[in-house]
C-alpha cells in the first residue's frame, strides 16, 4: 500500500478517496479532479463501470446492467463541466420504439420520445378514451417532473425540511403538492387516472424503475415516465458498457488514479471527521474526504458501522434474474427493447408482485414469479453481434438474494438453471420461442449481482422504494454517499446527479 502515496496538488486541493468505481463514483471524481483535487478511486472488482458491466463471448457482447440511456443531457452537463464534449466519447443512437410492450392479449404498443405521436399510437392501439386519458395523466407528470426537477432532483435534500423552499412559493406548492400526491401509491394514481388495464400496467412497469412494487411506490413516479418520453431513449454504439469508457477516460485525462481488486474494508474517523480508509490488507490511506459509491446499507453497516442508521436501510427492492443468450437468426417483432407482459392484466401484475416480495395477506414467502413480466433488450448493433445473429438480455424482476421471507437463496443446486428454463418457455408462450437457436445462454442471478458489486441481496437500485433516499452527506465530517441508493435515486441519469450534488457539497462545479 505505501504506492498509494498523494501526488502533488494546488493549495486548497484536498485528498479524496472514492470508494467503488461505478458510474456515480467515476462522475464525482472526474468533476473533483477537474477543479484540482486530489483523487483516487478504490474498486474491490477487477473492472470498473460497477453495476454498468459487461460480458463477452463468442463474438457477443452483452451489458449485463442497465440497458438504456435516458437524460442524455446530465452526462453532456458532466462532461462540460470537466473540460469536455460528450459526443467525442459516446456515439448516441435515439430509440424509436423506446420500448415495444406486448400484453396478453396480442395488442402491442411502442412507446416513443413524441408526446404527440404516443398518443397517436395509444389511440390507434387501445382507442381513443386511453389517448384522453394518458393526456390526463401526462398534464400531471409533467408538473411532477417540473417540481422534482425545479427542486429535488439537483439540490441536497437532507431530510424532509429541506423541501421547505416550496412552501415560500405558496400558488406553485399547492400545484405542486397536488401533482405529486403525497401518500398516493403509483398504482392508485393509475387507478383512478387509467380506465384501460393495459396502460395501468404500462404504468406500474415504472415504479420497477425505481425498485419498487407499484402498489406502495409513490405516485410522484410518474415523473420517470414523463422524463423517458420527452426527452427519449437513447443506446451507445457498441453497448452501454461505452458509457463506463467514457468516464474512466476522462478521469485518467484529469489525472485520477484508478485502483481496481482493491478492497476498502472501512472509513477511519476521528473526532467526528473522517481522516481515510482501510483495506483488506492491512494497509490505510489518509484522505480529507471519502466519498462512498456503495450502497447505502453497505456504507453503515459495514464500512462505517452506525446499526440505527442501517436499519432504517433495509426495505423491500427488487433484484433482477438475467439471461444472455447467443441466439442464431433474426428474430420478427422484436424491437431494440420488448416487454412481454403476463396474463391477467393488473392481476397478473399483482401475482408477479406477491411472488417476488412475498405476499403480506397470506404471509407467503418471496419465490420466483412462475409467470413473470419479461423484458428483452436484442440490440441491432453490428459491434455486440456476429453476423446474423442476436445477443439477446433478458430481464425479470426476482426476490433478493439471502435469507427470510422477502428473500431466497440463488446458491441453491439447479436453483437457478430451472428457473431460467421457465423463463424461455414463458417467452416461448408468448410466441417467441427461441430455445432451438439459443447457441449458449449465461445466467446472472441476484447473488451473482451481490457479489460483484455488494449490493445488499442483488438489489438492481439500491435499498429503495422510498420517495426521499438516503442524504448524500453522512452525519460524519468528511463522509459523502454518490450512487442508486442515494438521493435522488436510482437509474444513470439520477446516479450522475447525485454525482454533481456531492460534488457540489464538497467543492465543485
Amino acid at each position: 500500500m505505501s504506492a498509494r502515496s498523494a501526488r502533488s496538488a494546488p493549495p486548497g486541493s484536498r485528498r479524496v478517496v472514492v470508494i467503488g468505481a461505478g458510474v456515480g463514483g467515476l462522475a464525482v471524481a472526474a468533476r473533483l479532479a477537474a477543479v484540482g483535487h486530489r483523487v483516487a478511486v478504490y474498486e474491490r472488482g477487477d473492472a470498473v463501470g460497477g453495476k454498468l458491466a459487461r460480458y463477452a463471448r463468442d463474438g457477443f457482447v452483452f451489458d449485463t446492467g442497465p440497458s438504456l440511456l435516458t437524460l442524455p443531457q446530465v452526462f453532456a452537463d458532466l462532461f462540460e463541466a470537466t473540460g469536455a464534449k460528450l459526443a467525442d466519447y459516446l456515439d448516441l443512437v435515439p430509440l424509436d420504439p423506446i420500448v415495444r410492450h406486448t400484453f396478453a392479449d396480442g395488442t402491442v404498443l411502442d412507446s416513443c420520445a413524441d408526446p404527440a405521436g404516443f398518443a397517436e399510437r395509444i389511440g390507434a392501439a387501445l382507442g381513443t378514451d386511453a389517448a384522453a386519458d394518458w393526456a390526463v395523466l401526462w398534464r400531471r407528470a409533467a408538473r411532477v417532473w417540473e417540481a422534482s426537477w425545479r427542486d429535488v432532483l439537483r439540490s441536497p435534500v437532507d431530510s424532509p425540511l429541506a423541501l421547505a423552499p416550496l412552501a415560500r412559493r405558496p400558488g406553485r406548492l399547492l400545484r405542486d403538492l397536488a401533482a405529486i400526491a403525497p401518500g398516493r401509491s403509483l398504482r392508485d394514481l393509475g387507478r383512478r387516472t387509467l380506465r384501460d388495464p393495459r396502460l395501468r400496467t404500462l404504468l406500474d412497469r415504472y415504479a420497477t424503475y425505481a425498485g419498487a412494487d407499484p402498489r406502495r411506490a409513490p405516485a410522484a413516479l410518474a415523473a420517470i415516465p414523463y422524463a423517458e418520453l420527452t426527452y427519449g431513449g437513447w443506446y451507445p454504439r457498441g453497448g452501454m458498457g461505452t458509457l463506463a469508457d467514457a468516464l474512466v477516460s476522462r478521469c485518467l485525462d484529469l489525472g485520477v488514479v484508478i485502483e481496481t481488486g482493491v478492497t476498502v474494508t472501512g472509513v477511519a474517523a476521528a473526532g467526528g471527521r473522517v481522516t481515510g480508509v482501510r483495506f483488506a490488507d492491512g494497509g490505510r490511506v489518509p484522505a480529507d474526504v471519502v466519498v462512498a459509491n456503495a450502497d447505502a446499507l453497505t456504507v453503515y453497516r459495514d464500512l462505517l458501522p452506525r446499526p440505527a442508521r442501517a436499519a432504517r436501510l433495509v426495505d423491500r427492492s427488487l433484484a433482477g434474474f438475467v439471461l444472455l443468450l447467443g441466439v442464431r437468426g433474426r428474430t420478427p417483432g422484436l424491437a431494440h427493447h420488448s416487454v412481454f407482459f403476463p396474463p391477467g392484466g393488473v392481476a397478473g401484475y399483482d401475482a408477479e408482485f406477491d411472488a417476488v416480495f412475498g405476499d403480506p395477506r397470506t404471509g407467503a414467502p418471496a419465490r420466483p414469479a412462475p409467470d413473470p413480466t419479461v423484458f428483452v433488450t436484442a440490440p441491432a448493433d453490428p459491434l455486440v453481434r456476429p453476423d446474423g445473429h442476436e445477443a439477446w438480455f433478458v430481464l425479470v424482476n426476482a426476490p433478493r438474494h439471502g435469507t427470510g421471507t422477502g428473500a431466497v437463496d440463488w446458491r441453491r443446486p439447479g436453483f437457478a438453471d430451472a428457473y431460467a428454463d421457465r423463463v424461455l418457455a414463458v417467452l416461448a408462450e408468448r410466441g417467441v420461442d427461441v430455445r432451438d437457436r439459443v447457441l449458449f445462454c449465461r445466467v446472472h442471478t441476484p447473488a451473482d449481482l451481490a457479489a460483484a458489486t455488494a449490493a445488499p441481496g442483488g438489489a438492481i437500485y439500491g435499498t429503495a422504494g422510498r420517495l426521499l433516499r438516503t442524504p448524500n452527506r453522512s452525519p460524519v465530517a468528511g463522509l459523502f454517499l454518490v450512487g442508486g441508493s442515494v438521493h435522488p435515486g436510482g437509474g444513470l441519469p439520477m446516479v450522475a446527479l447525485s454525482a454533481q450534488i456531492v460534488a457540489r457539497q464538497i467543492g465543485a462545479p
